[in-house]
């Protein structure tokens, strides 16, 4: 029954973001935070952690925290790196529920126990994402269904906030029917499931071959409804086609990396880099009309996800100019 009603309570002020969202555009709707860029794995595929860096200072992640506050961002999600290896990680999510955003976890798992699983529920963790490559270990990648399973279970049991399970095609992985394995292993547990195509180290296009195209569509067929499902562009992917849509990295989604600097997503760092604190609604409008190169080959899903909310807004274009007597004058 508790379980139940937080799961009404979240799905409530899920809602309410969502209207929010659909109002004003001046504001973010997600935005990815890096406590620490520190792994305890290494899958070959990844190009979003090391194994030496420090944690960032607690009370910086709460300045940045605060930032996204006044930003007016729907929605934090702390990855990394792993994040669960930020010693102050509770606080951090603590901070985000009392700014009044939800709050969200990206994690390999490896580090779930069931005491850490309370810690999360009593900061008020909402919910939870652990990506599940294979059955097997192999090297490619231990994120693997035969390792996790009892971290799982352990979330099965404890856990109050939800929990998805991601599992892949594409990009090296050898047994594309092991997606299916997790998959099912999820939702016998009670989670939702999704399906997720590996990018390449840009974050571009992976076209499937024709059995993981047949485990992806199997996949798909499985997804429980929610927005985490909101990922038609897969479909194109799949067959190796771009898609026609409008990216608004920069504005309704942020990644801020463990320097403090906003960047499109984890695949495109190094634009715009602006820091966090002197980010504004200036930047959140311009970011918002700026055409992205890297768009028609992106499988980033969780940029084409926010984006999906202005897809009928306007064009995904620079300004106009024109000239006059003093100069180039751009057309707001």
């Amino acid at each position: 029954m508790r379980r139940r009603l937080k799961d009404i309570y979240r799905n409530l002020r899920g809602t309410r973001k969502i209207l929010r969202a659909l109002v004003s555009t001046d504001h973010p709707l997600l935005a990815h935070l890096i406590p620490v860029r520190r792994c305890n794995l290494a899958c070959k595929y990844c190009n979003e952690f090391d194994d030496f860096s420090k944690p960032v200072p607690t009370e910086v992640m709460f300045h940045r925290v605060d930032k996204l506050a006044e930003l007016g961002t729907s929605v934090i999600t702390i990855s990394g790196g792993e994040p669960l290896l930020h010693p102050e990680l509770d606080g951090i999510i603590s901070r985000v529920r009392k700014r009044g955003m939800i709050a969200g976890l990206i994690t390999n798992g490896y580090l779930l126990t069931a005491e850490r699983i309370q810690r999360l529920n009593r900061a008020g963790l909402e919910w939870l994402q652990i990506s599940i490559d294979n059955v097997t270990p192999d090297e490619v990648s231990k994120k693997s269904l035969k390792v996790l399973d009892k971290k799982l279970q352990l979330l099965a049991e404890h856990a109050d906030f939800h929990v998805n399970i991601n599992s892949v095609v594409g990009g090296g992985v050898s047994n594309p029917q092991d997606a299916i394995t997790i998959g099912r292993r999820a939702l016998a547990l009670g989670f939702s499931s999704t399906i997720g195509i590996i990018h390449d180290g840009e974050g571009q296009l992976q076209p499937l071959g024709d059995e993981e195209r047949r485990v992806y569509h199997e996949m798909k067929a499985m997804e429980k409804r929610s927005f985490t499902r909101v990922n038609a562009f897969q479909d194109n992917i799949a067959l190796g086609r771009p898609n026609q849509w409008r990216c608004r990295a920069g504005a309704r989604y942020l990644y801020i990396c463990e320097d403090g600097l906003v960047h499109y997503c984890s695949q495109q760092r190094g634009y715009p880099a602006i820091p966090l604190e002197q980010y504004s609604v200036a930047d959140i409008r311009r970011e918002f009309v700026t055409e992205k190169s890297c768009a028609p080959h992106c499988t980033v899903s969780c940029v084409h996800q926010v984006s999906v909310f202005d897809a009928w807004r306007a064009p995904q274009r620079p300004a106009p100019v024109v000239s006059d007597a003093g100069g180039l004058v751009q057309i707001e």
